[in-house]
């Protein structure tokens, strides 16, 4: 028995197909893509907003994906409770939908970036991370050139005092220092949730290491955490 998830898909995406694999043939969970000229989100229990690059990025990252007719109804699920995950490309169209503070600029390095990176679990008590409460460190890779996270200090220090940085960049151990920051991402942050903790966003990949076929699955007890949420 699962939750039903839906994944949206716009023009550019191109981690929908990975979304949806792990979400049907490695879990079994019901799943519907959802194409961003609609507005129908098909009685989904929550939503993912995949990476890519919607829109080819033009602009700036998520910036044209923001108003797509989806969106309209992805805001108005989130803002009466509704689950959404936003992957990457998909963290930085909620940051332009405002379903999350803060704005994502170039790579310090000004490259792409394409690695795996270790992250610290900032956050263990939330809808995406209740099955990570034994582990504080995971593993996940990255794909990105604008996944440098930047806020304000008030902004900072509300995220900070409201628990909802989630994930942070740090090394194996759990360190967080400079050096395993691959982004030059404010204070190492790599994903954060909302105030009410209904929406997550976060650069890491978890549906890039999921799948037991790659030898890493520390990315499914992210969307394992999401379904048994739902059902109880």
């Amino acid at each position: 028995m699962s939750a039903k998830f839906g994944v949206v898909v716009f023009p550019g995406s191109n981690c929908d197909h990975d979304a949806y694999h792990v979400l049907t043939n490695i879990n079994g969970f019901s799943v519907n893509f959802l194409w961003h000229k609609q507005t129908d989100l098909k009685n989904s229990d929550m939503i993912i907003l995949p990476g890519g690059f919607s829109y080819g990025d033009y602009l700036r990252t998520g910036s044209i994906a923001r108003f797509s007719p989806i969106m309209n109804s992805v805001i108005e699920f989130a803002e009466k409770g509704g689950i959404v995950l936003g992957i990457c490309n998909g963290f930085q169209i909620l940051l332009e939908a405002g379903l999350l503070p803060g704005v994502m600029l170039k790579n310090k390095s000004l490259q792409f970036v394409c690695k795996d990176v270790y992250l610290s679990i900032e956050n263990s008590n939330t809808v995406f991370t209740k099955l990570f409460e034994n582990q504080k460190v995971i593993k996940v890779p990255i794909a990105h050139g604008e996944g440098n996270y930047f806020t304000d200090e008030e902004t900072l220090n509300r995220l900070e005092k409201n628990n909802q940085i989630v994930f942070k960049y740090s090394d194996a151990d759990g360190c967080i220092n400079n050096e395993a920051n691959p982004n030059g991402s404010l204070s190492n942050i790599a994903g954060i949730i909302n105030e009410k903790g209904n929406v997550l966003g976060m650069m890491p990949h978890p549906e890039r290491c999921s799948d037991p076929v790659l030898g890493k699955t520390d990315g499914n007890f992210l969307f394992q955490s999401i379904n048994k949420f739902l059902l109880n």
